[in-house]
């Protein structure tokens, strides 16, 4: 699980361009993979540990009940400049650590830029062609499990 405490200034949530590339980004990511994929922003983490709030979510959101336990959540706390990737363990114990703290270190580069949308996206498209190598869609089997929208806390 990937993890990071201070990218560059925060603009807010996103304009509805912004939304719209991110959801888009979740559709492709998913549409030749059995994985899922979420995104949750909100403004300030409650815990003290990103990590924690990041299972949190991932448990509120049932994103473990996924059939091949493949599910990615990508966990931001906009003003606390916070993020997280928190992996179900289908697809964690598959691609390691190593894996998830390279895309944490891409998002980075791209939010020092003030490229948050574009960070997310490409994090997104990145983890997709991963859950496409390692869980690829079976037409016969799988369906969307997990709705594509962005969930924004407070």
């Amino acid at each position: 699980m990937g993890i990071f405490s201070i990218f560059g200034k925060p603009k807010g949530f996103f304009s509805a361009r912004d939304n719209e590339q991110i959801v888009q980004a979740i559709r492709i990511a998913e549409k030749e993979t059995s994985g899922e994929v979420r995104v949750y922003v909100e403004s300030r983490n409650p815990f003290v540990n990103v990590m924690d709030r990041a299972s949190e979510i991932f448990f509120q959101l049932k994103m473990d009940k996924t059939d091949d336990r493949n599910a990615v959540l990508l966990y931001i706390a906009i003003k606390d400049k916070e993020l997280a990737l928190f992996a179900d363990e289908g697809i964690y114990k598959m691609v390691g650590a190593e894996y998830w703290d390279k895309e944490v270190k891409n998002m980075i580069a791209q939010f020092s830029k003030e490229n948050i949308s574009n960070g997310i996206e490409q994090c997104v498209l990145h983890i997709g062609q991963t859950l496409k190598e390692k869980f690829p869609y079976n037409n016969a089997a799988d369906k969307n499990e997990l709705p594509d929208e962005i969930v924004f806390g407070k």
